[in-house]
C-alpha cells in the first residue's frame, strides 16, 4: 500500500465524518417534498391554445405569487399545455390555490409616492435641509414656490402641499405651501419630500380591489426589493393594451406598448398621463406605474399630457437588450393572460406525508440490514470492507443533501428517497465486482497481496463503465421528464457519483492495507478452505 492511497483512506474518512459534524452543527437538514411534509398539487391546463412563451411567463408569474406565501421548495413546472404546481408544508390550501390559480391581470395605476428608505438627503445633494427649505421659501413669489429637481426625484408624504417638480421637457404649475417655523419641522418637510424615511408596509393582493390606494414594491431580477410605491386606484387594465415590443431606438433599447382606441384604451391611459404630468395630487411624483400581480414591474415618469395609442416609449435609463425585452413580454403577457383551469387536484395531509417517510426510513434500513447481513457472511472481511464504503458515501450524501436542502431549497421526495435505495445496490455491486476478482486470482493461487493490487484497476475501470451507464440513464430521466421521476433521477445519479469517489479514495486503499494485516489469513477474505490453501501454499 503507498502512501498515496493512505493519504487517500484517511482523507475520505475524515471528510466524511467532518461533514457531518458541520451538517449538525450547523443544523442543516434534508428539505422535505410534498409527499414527504404534505401539502397540495394541482395540474393547470390552459383553457385555449398558448404558447410556450406565454406559459414560461405565466409559470414565473405563478412563481412569485408562491413566494408570497412564504412556501418553502415549491415545484412549479410547465408541462405539455399546462402548468404543474406542487407547494409542500403549506397549511392554508383554500388560499393557496385561490391564489396560484388566479388570473394575471396587468394594472396601471398613478404613483402617488415613491419610497426609498435606505436614501438620504446627501444622495439627493442636500447637506442642509433647512437652508434648503428657506431658499424654496425665499424665491416664492405670492406664496408660490418653484424648485427644480432631477427627473428621478420622488416626493414622498406631504409633498402635495410642497412646491411643484419642474423636470426638464415639462412645465408643472406651482402649488402653495404653508410656512413652516421650527427646524425640525423643515427637516421633516424636506424628508418626505425626497421620500427619505419609513415606508408602510405592502398591500397584501388579496386586499387590493382596484378602488383605494395600494402599498406595492418593485423588485430586481433577483427578487431584491429596488422601490416601494404608493399607488393611486387602477386607471387601466391590461385589457386595454393590445402589444408591446423592445425596439432599439437610436442607441438605446426601449420599450413600445400599444393601445386600443377609445375610452377603454388609450383615453383612460392619457386621463392618468395627465394627472401625473400636472402633478395632481393623485398622482403627486409624476409617474405612472405598471402593476402585475402586486409588483410593480415599471414606473416611468410622464413627460407629456396626452399620447397617441402607438406613439408611446418607456425608457429605463437605459434598457438593457434583455430588460427591455423581459418588459415587453411581462406586458404582453399581461394584457393578454393565460387562461388556467385546475385540471387535477391531489392534497397530501401532513399525518400521510410522515407516513410515507416513515415507510422509506424503514425500507430502506431493512435493505440496508440485509445487503450487510449477506454481504459479511459471504466475504467476511471484505463484506465489513463493503459496508464501511456505504457507511462513507451516505455521510457524504447526508452532508450534501442537507446542504442542498437549507442553502438551495433542494426538495428530498419520496421518490428521491427510492433513488437512495436503488443507490445501495449500485454501491455494492461496486464492492462485488472488486471482491470476486480478487477471489478469482487467489483460486488461480496468487498471493492475497499481488491479488488484491492486479484486481483493483481491472475491476475499477468495469466499475466506471457500469456507473456511466447509470448516469447516462439518470442525465436523460432528468433531462426528459418533470416532477418525481427527476428527483428520482438526480438523487441515483448523485449516489452514483459518490459511489465512484468512494470506490477509488476507500474501498481499493482500504482492501489493500487489510491485505498486509491477513496475509496469513486469506480465508478471512471469503475464498473457500482450497483458494486458501493453494494461496497459503505459494506464499510458503
Amino acid at each position: 500500500m503507498s502512501r498515496r492511497q493512505l493519504v487517500h483512506l484517511i482523507g475520505i474518512t475524515v471528510l466524511s465524518i467532518a461533514g457531518l459534524i458541520a451538517t449538525f452543527a450547523a443544523g442543516n437538514e434534508p428539505l422535505l417534498g410534498l409527499d414527504l411534509q404534505g401539502g397540495v398539487e394541482v395540474r393547470y391546463q390552459a383553457t385555449e391554445e398558448t404558447t410556450t412563451e406565454s406559459l414560461d411567463q405565466a409559470v414565473e408569474i405563478i412563481r412569485s405569487r408562491v413566494d408570497s406565501l412564504g412556501v418553502a421548495e415549491p415545484e412549479i413546472s410547465r408541462v405539455d399545455e399546462g402548468i404543474l404546481v406542487q407547494l409542500p408544508g403549506v397549511k392554508d390550501t383554500d388560499r393557496a390555490l385561490e391564489l396560484v390559480g388566479a388570473t394575471a391581470e396587468l394594472e396601471f395605476r398613478p404613483v402617488v409616492q415613491r419610497f426609498n428608505p435606505e436614501a438620504t438627503l446627501a444622495d439627493a445633494g442636500i447637506d442642509d435641509p433647512v437652508e434648503f427649505y428657506d431658499e424654496a421659501i425665499a424665491s416664492s413669489q405670492a406664496a408660490e414656490v418653484s424648485t427644480t429637481l432631477a427627473p428621478d426625484t420622488t416626493v414622498a408624504e406631504g409633498a402635495e402641499e410642497f412646491p411643484s417638480t419642474s423636470v426638464p421637457g415639462t412645465t408643472i404649475p406651482p402649488t402653495t405651501t404653508t410656512i413652516l417655523e421650527t427646524d425640525e419641522e423643515k427637516i421633516e418637510f424636506v424628508e418626505n419630500l425626497f421620500g427619505i424615511g419609513q415606508a408602510p408596509s405592502l398591500t397584501d393582493l388579496e386586499d387590493d380591489d382596484g378602488t383605494t390606494n395600494v402599498i406595492m414594491a418593485e423588485f430586481d431580477d433577483e427578487g431584491n426589493e429596488t422601490a416601494r410605491y404608493e399607488l393611486g386606484p387602477v386607471g387601466l387594465k391590461g385589457e386595454g393594451l393590445t402589444d408591446a415590443n423592445a425596439v432599439l431606438q437610436g442607441v438605446e433599447w426601449v420599450v413600445a406598448p400599444e393601445f386600443k382606441a377609445g375610452d377603454e384604451g388609450i383615453n383612460a391611459f392619457n386621463a392618468i398621463a395627465t394627472a401625473c404630468f400636472n402633478r395632481d395630487p393623485t398622482c403627486s411624483v409624476g409617474a405612472v406605474a405598471m402593476a402585475l400581480d402586486g409588483r410593480v414591474i415599471s414606473a416611468p415618469q410622464v413627460n407629456a399630457a396626452e399620447f397617441g395609442r402607438d406613439q408611446i416609449t418607456i425608457s429605463g435609463g437605459p434598457f438593457s437588450e434583455q430588460e427591455a425585452k423581459d418588459l415587453a413580454v411581462a406586458l404582453r403577457f399581461g394584457a393578454l393572460p393565460v387562461e388556467l383551469e385546475p385540471e387535477q387536484q391531489r392534497v397530501v395531509s401532513g399525518s400521510l406525508g410522515d407516513d410515507a417517510l416513515n415507510a422509506g426510513m424503514i425500507a430502506g434500513l431493512i435493505g440496508l440490514a440485509l445487503v450487510a447481513v449477506y454481504v459479511i457472511w459471504y466475504y467476511r472481511v471484505l463484506g465489513m470492507v463493503a459496508i464501511a464504503s456505504l457507511l462513507i458515501s451516505g455521510a457524504l450524501l447526508w452532508t450534501i443533501i442537507s446542504w442542498l436542502g437549507t442553502t438551495q431549497g433542494l426538495a428530498l421526495t419520496l421518490a428521491g428517497i427510492t433513488g437512495l435505495i436503488v443507490s445501495i445496490g449500485v454501491s455494492v455491486d461496486s464492492n462485488i465486482v472488486y471482491f470476486e476478482h480478487v477471489k478469482e486470482d487467489m483460486r488461480n493461487g496468487r498471493t492475497l497481496g499481488s491479488s488484491v493490487e492486479r484486481a483493483f484497476p481491472i475491476a475499477f475501470s468495469t466499475i466506471v463503465k457500469a456507473d456511466v451507464a447509470s448516469l447516462i440513464a439518470a442525465v436523460l430521466l432528468y433531462a426528459l421528464t418533470s416532477g418525481a421521476v427527476r428527483g428520482f433521477a438526480f438523487y441515483l445519479g448523485l449516489a452514483t457519483i459518490l459511489d465512484l469517489v468512494a470506490t477509488y479514495f476507500f474501498m481499493g486503499p482500504a482492501v489493500k492495507w487489510l491485505a498486509r494485516h491477513f496475509a496469513d489469513k486469506p480465508q478471512s477474505f471469503g475464498v473457500g478452505a482450497l483458494a486458501a490453501s493453494a494461496a497459503a501454499g505459494e506464499s510458503a
